[in-house]
């Protein structure tokens, strides 16, 4: 075995002599070259661990070129014998580097925890958590690098008001990392004994008779696809994404019926929901006939997208209102139609489970042991109490059309 000092000189001339073999560097122990009958050179490094019993391993640091000159290459071989000395594998330290640069980079490895999440309304919350408050902060840092004091800079980067997104945040990351670590690829949690942000004050408003009134009114002069999306939050008390995905093979007027499965829901259960009058009266509007279509969106765009356009909707709406000569109403939200539906479920005499079914809630009623063996769907039930509202609806319209 050849020992002598690698430089610049010495490789040129053992490649012009078309010397082949290796070259063990004689100052620093375990550092060569090695150049073959090709005509190629490359640096190694040569290093056993754990004494002279152990298996003789090589790793090659790179062919003779940019960047790897002698100098470059004895630096690095430098570096991988002070691991060695430190009773470091260069090689799985080297692949580990690489993994945490690719695999376990934070953007990458988020967009891996949220393909692995199951059920639309979670994903879709995990998505836009990670998108505009998580990865800009922690970019690609390596996920085992992570720190407490790296999520402390995500939280302080969002506004203090926004109560409900911070929530969202802490549950979206600490799930994360419970992935992470059940998969093996950190050890602990950066996030272990972090307080959870304070709750969001529970929203208390619903709308009044005449409030509702004056929404079913004027929602039609807002757009095509918001007015009837607006109708049907009303008539059904369902959530506002799954009304404007609805598709027409989700719904069945000889039945009366909306039927929409786990990946459409926000809680990723599957939910029918029974057509009232008002509500079959407002799809007949939107297919233009009694006889709806089989497929394809109920709401889209003029581009064939869904209806996203909710704000400018409701500005308008709220304008209208505003201008129709009533009583100023209240700040509210479309999800508050939710509650008022549940409100008006209860001043009918609704049962507590029966409202639960209907709103796809997943509350104590359908929880725990009761969701085992209380396995009654409340269809009836639930068909019974939206008549009932839808009736309630009708003469609250027809009391402010007479005057009475």
């Amino acid at each position: 075995m050849a020992t002598g000092k690698i430089t610049k000189r010495t490789v040129d001339a053992l490649l012009a002599n078309a010397v082949t073999g290796f070259l063990w560097d004689e100052d620093l122990k375990g550092f060569g070259l090695k150049i073959t009958s090709a005509g190629s050179a490359s640096y190694v490094v040569q290093y056993r661990m754990g004494g002279r019993e152990a298996k003789t391993r090589r790793y090659t640091i790179g062919g003779h070129g940019s960047p790897w000159t002698p100098s470059t290459a004895r630096e690095e071989a430098a570096r991988m014998l002070f691991l060695v000395a430190q009773g470091k594998d260069p090689v799985e330290a080297d692949k580990q580097r690489r993994r945490e640069a690719v695999d376990l980079a934070f953007s990458n490895y988020a967009d891996r925890f949220a393909a692995s999440c199951r059920g639309k309304g979670w994903t879709t919350l995990v998505k836009r958590s990670l998108r505009l408050h998580v990865k800009p902060v922690l970019r690609d840092k390596a996920l085992p690098t992570i720190a407490r004091s790296d999520i402390v800079d995500v939280f302080d980067g969002m506004p203090a008001e926004q109560i409900g997104n911070r929530r969202n945040v802490f549950a979206v990351l600490r799930r994360l990392f419970k992935w992470a670590i059940s998969r093996g690829d950190i050890a602990s949690s950066p996030m272990e004994g972090m307080e959870t942000p304070p709750p969001v004050k529970p929203r208390e408003r619903w709308l009044s008779d005449d409030e509702l009134r004056r929404v079913w009114t004027h929602a039609p002069l807002c757009h095509r696809c918001f007015g009837p999306i607006v109708r049907l939050l009303i008539a059904t008390g369902q959530r506002r994404e799954e009304i404007a995905g609805l598709q027409w093979e989700e719904l069945n007027r000889a039945d009366r019926e909306m039927r929409l499965s786990g990946d459409r829901t926000k809680n990723g259960e599957p939910t029918s929901v029974p057509l009232n009058d008002l509500a079959v009266a407002e799809l007949d509007m939107v297919a233009r006939s009694d006889r709806w279509p089989k497929r394809g969106r109920v709401f889209p765009t003029s581009s064939g997208a869904a209806f996203t356009a909710y704000h400018k909707g409701k500005t308008k709406l709220d304008r209208l209102i505003a201008e129709d000569g009533g009583e100023p109403v209240a700040p509210w939200r479309l999800h508050d139609l939710r509650r008022t539906l549940a409100t008006g479920f209860q001043r009918l005499g609704v049962r507590f489970e029966v409202t639960e079914a209907v709103l796809n809630h997943v509350g104590a009623s359908r929880s725990g042991v009761a969701a085992i063996y209380q396995r009654h769907d409340w269809k009836p039930e639930k068909r019974e109490a939206l008549n009932a509202w839808n009736d309630h609806i009708v003469k609250s319209l027809a009391a402010a059309a007479t005057g009475s």
